[in-house]
């Protein structure tokens, strides 16, 4: 049984916890799904579970992964709340990371057994899809080994930079939280942490790589695009 339809939704802006919140919701309906067929309580062919994929976009939050460590925010409680910047200890893989304006986030809350079931995998095709949307701008993204995201010039130390941020969770085979890829996003922000725990490598922004200001929602429609056809996926 596969089912490779994928259920878009646009979120707009939207604080982290609401939409990890959904996120969450959405799961564990897919779990409880799957654990009532694991009891015989549906048939094999009956009640399925969905594919889904959220976009949005978060006010300012540094959010820090499960194995994330908190040297790497610079600020304490009184410099956040001066600067309006929240901060969200989350259940994701990776460490800490800046979510704001300009900025696309995709969530997708995928039963993987749809498609494969291989965690690496999925990262590594999220990553392809961040890398053909970048290449219809005459941006080249590409991986930097041993880091998971989207990266310029990797393998130049003096100029490597990611543009793209990568964690997620995965529960029964079914994936939530995502990526944030960097558009018209103020870099700024990044100054305040240590991106990913990695202190010696910048960070990137499309506005900035291409001196122009670039549509969201153009770049959403271009992502779908290449997700639909890197996850041999149906967009719905």
């Amino acid at each position: 049984m596969t089912n490779r339809t994928i259920h878009i939704q646009d979120l707009g802006v939207i604080a982290y916890q609401p939409a990890w919140d959904y996120q969450e919701q959405l799961l564990q309906e897919n779990v409880r799904i799957k654990q009532a067929r694991g009891r015989g309580e549906l048939p094999a062919e009956g009640a399925d579970t969905k594919n889904h994929f959220l976009f949005c976009e978060h006010p300012p939050v540094y959010t820090l992964g499960k194995s994330g460590h908190m040297e790497n925010l610079l600020l304490d409680e009184a410099e956040l709340a001066d600067k309006g910047i929240t901060f969200v200890p989350t259940n994701r893989g990776g460490d800490i990371t800046y979510h704001g304006p300009g900025q696309v986030v995709g969530y997708p809350i995928l039963d993987l057994e749809h498609f494969f079931t291989d965690i690496g995998k999925y990262l590594r095709l999220l990553e392809e899809v961040v890398i053909r949307t970048l290449a219809d701008y005459g941006i080249r993204g590409e991986r930097s080994p041993g880091e998971t995201g989207v990266w310029l010039d990797p393998e130049d130390p003096a100029k490597a930079r990611k543009i793209c941020a990568m964690g997620v969770r995965c529960s029964r085979w079914i994936t939530m939280h995502g990526f944030a890829l960097n558009v018209n996003t103020d870099l700024g922000y990044f100054g305040n942490i240590i991106p990913c725990g990695i202190a010696d490598k910048k960070v990137a922004a499309m506005q900035e790589e291409l001196g122009r200001e670039i549509p969201l929602a153009e770049v959403k429609e271009k992502l779908l695009k290449h997700f639909a056809e890197v996850f041999d996926a149906v967009i719905a």
